[in-house]
């Protein structure tokens, strides 16, 4: 009866034509235009393990599909007149108004997912489906396998639901609950959210027709999609021009729920010991996923960190993390950071785990994103994983001009500097290029004599550079700045790990890819700019008993470093805007409430 009755209440509203004002609604505004107006992101529309009125098993990210997405939590018992029927109603009257639009309504999917699973099965829904007439929409029927499926999906999305019972004790097939409609980019941002009191089919149309202006302003690059765990992944699957496919260990493989909730770790500062740092701290996305402003960064209360941050382009690529080596695995890095003393400063893994087991909503994110496991040590770290295999950035110039077959992709200038790259500078001996596709780097260890001197100039120096903001820097005493700060630790590279003397003063090999964008330069920041790279290197590195025997003085003229400069800056990919945008539009704050927010 009850789903005759919402049935008729939809054909009705749909003959009726626009829906009557509302009691508060006596003096509307007018819907505003299209694209004259912006939708913040509210954060990541969460995932989440579906049946669809067929009864196949999907995933809500799988449903976004590139889309705008109108998501509603409905059941189809409701008998309240302003909560799941009007929904109803107004997807319909959606679909009225765009019939003769149909660049905009296909691009339009509208989802209806019950919260009564028990009630709702898939050929319930199919019946559903049936009974309402959709104008053309897109329009699916969805339910879940029951509880434990359904319920860190409506954690994720805040949705509540209280089973109301008879003067018995038993269920009266009825559900309290307010009703929430949840607008979602192609990409899967919530852009905005709408309850009963504002749930009208003009301003439906209206932000829908505003996503897809937006979307096309931007080509539906990631930069549109902000959030954008879909395109995101995609990414991982399809690599862009000029690098290889990524290798992904076995459970490891990235998903849409994995690469949203490693983006919110990526930038919760409560992750580190006093809440204060985060790993966007010190991986600054609009800095290169580096930090710019000091040759190394600081962590927790000021401690002083040893080493310059490399970027996270590109490393899930990498064999070989930090610039030791010391970690092989991209799912067991963060935890390196994380227990660090002088960086985020947490006494355990435990202690990690038991903060954010006590922030509402992160063990559903967990739940829906690794079913099996939850919140654990090893999800945590496959979580952040994910989304710094998203990171990767190819198609520069140089990729269009090699790999693209684009005569005109790179200037004379660039050309020049290949060749000398390739040839008497011999760069190419440890930064890669291969026939296909190019790392720019051998994932190796050698000295170039960089941290002989360093070590070198710490013994004879009678004057420090102390930080004291980013970018500034004051010249104090070393006997003066050696009695106020922590004893200067030794940096002895790869021997640190090896204990191997052979190793000492050997660090990783960098990629060059989007190097023109993560100075300062080497190991411990000590060359702030490209130019002063290539005159490290043309005077033959720093001669020490270790040095690699390929660095030799190179005697370049003035114009051939400037070509190796503008070669070097040619191997900037055309999606760092997009990859950068990404990252500014993440979730920041309370999980399930939080607005998004730059870094």
């Amino acid at each position: 009866m009850r789903r005759a009755a919402l049935a008729a209440l939809c054909a009705a509203a749909a003959l009726a034509g626009p829906a009557a004002p509302r009691a508060a609604d006596d003096a509307r505004l007018a819907t505003p235009e299209p694209g004259s107006y912006a939708l913040p992101p509210l954060g990541a529309a969460a995932d989440g393990e579906v049946l669809a009125s067929d009864g196949s098993s999907t995933t809500l990210h799988a449903l976004f599909a590139d889309r705008v997405v109108l998501l509603a939590f409905v059941y189809s018992a409701c008998g309240d007149a302003e909560g799941c029927p009007l929904a109803m109603a107004v997807f319909h009257r959606v679909g009225k108004l765009l019939r003769d639009d149909p660049a905009t309504r296909d691009r339009l999917r509208v989802l209806s997912l019950s919260f009564d699973p028990a009630r709702d099965t898939p050929v319930a829904m199919a019946r559903l489906a049936e009974s309402v007439a959709t104008e053309g929409l897109d329009w699916r029927f969805l339910t879940t396998s029951g509880e434990s499926a359904l319920s860190p999906i409506l954690a994720a999305y805040g949705q509540s639901r209280i089973e109301e019972r008879d003067e018995r004790g038993e269920p009266t097939g009825q559900f309290a609950h307010a009703l929430r409609v949840f607008l979602i980019d192609p990409s899967g941002r919530i852009r905005n959210e709408y309850g009963s009191s504002f749930l009208e089919a003009d301003l439906v149309v209206a932000d829908v027709r505003t996503l897809l202006a937006e979307t096309r302003a931007v080509g539906g690059a990631v930069a549109a999609s902000g959030d954008g765990s879909a395109a995101l992944l995609a990414r991982t699957r399809e690599p862009p021009l000029g690098l290889p496919p990524l290798p992904l260990p076995e459970g490891e493989a990235p998903s849409g729920d994995r690469i949203a909730l490693g983006r919110r770790l990526f930038f919760d500062r409560r992750l580190s010991e006093n809440a204060t740092i985060s790993c966007a701290n010190c991986h600054v996305p609009r800095q290169g996923f580096t930090q710019r402003e000091q040759r190394t960064p600081v962590g927790i209360e000021g401690r002083s960190v040893r080493r310059n941050a490399p970027t996270l382009y590109n490393a899930a690529h990498l064999r070989n993390l930090f610039h030791d080596g010391r970690e092989t695995r991209l799912s067991e890095q963060p935890w390196q950071p994380l227990l660090a003393h002088d960086e985020m400063g947490n006494e355990s893994a435990d202690a990690v785990l038991v903060r954010l087991r006590s922030v509402p909503g992160y063990e559903a994110l967990f739940e829906a994103a690794f079913p099996a496991r939850g919140l654990t040590r090893e999800s945590v770290g496959i979580a952040i994983a994910s989304y710094e295999r998203a990171l990767v950035s190819g198609d520069s110039p140089f990729d269009r001009w090699r790999y693209g077959g684009d005569a005109s992709a790179l200037g004379a200038a660039a050309q020049r500097g290949f060749a000398l790259f390739s040839g008497r500078a011999g760069c190419i001996g440890c930064h890669l290029v291969g026939e296909r596709t190019a790392l720019f780097t051998d994932d190796a260890f050698h000295d170039t004599g960089i941290g002989a001197a360093a070590e070198a100039e710490a013994e004879r120096s009678a004057a420090l550079h102390v930080p004291l903001a980013p970018g500034k820097t004051a010249l104090v005493a070393a006997q003066v700045a050696r009695q106020v700060g922590e004893p200067r630790t030794p940096d002895l590279g790869r021997y640190e790990v090896t204990r191997d003397p052979a190793d000492r003063w050997r660090y990783r090999t960098p990629s060059l890819r989007n190097v023109a964008l993560t100075g300062p330069y080497m190991h411990d920041g000590s060359l702030a700019t490209l130019a002063e790279v290539i005159a490290f290197y043309d005077r033959g590195g720093a001669p020490n008993p270790g040095l690699d025997p390929r660095i030799h003085p190179l005697h370049l003229t003035a114009q051939e470093a400037g070509e190796l400069v503008a070669f070097l800056e040619s191997l900037t990919g055309s999606d760092v805007d997009a990859l950068v945008a990404d990252a500014e539009s993440a979730p920041i704050g309370n999980v399930g409430s939080e607005r998004a927010a730059a870094p």
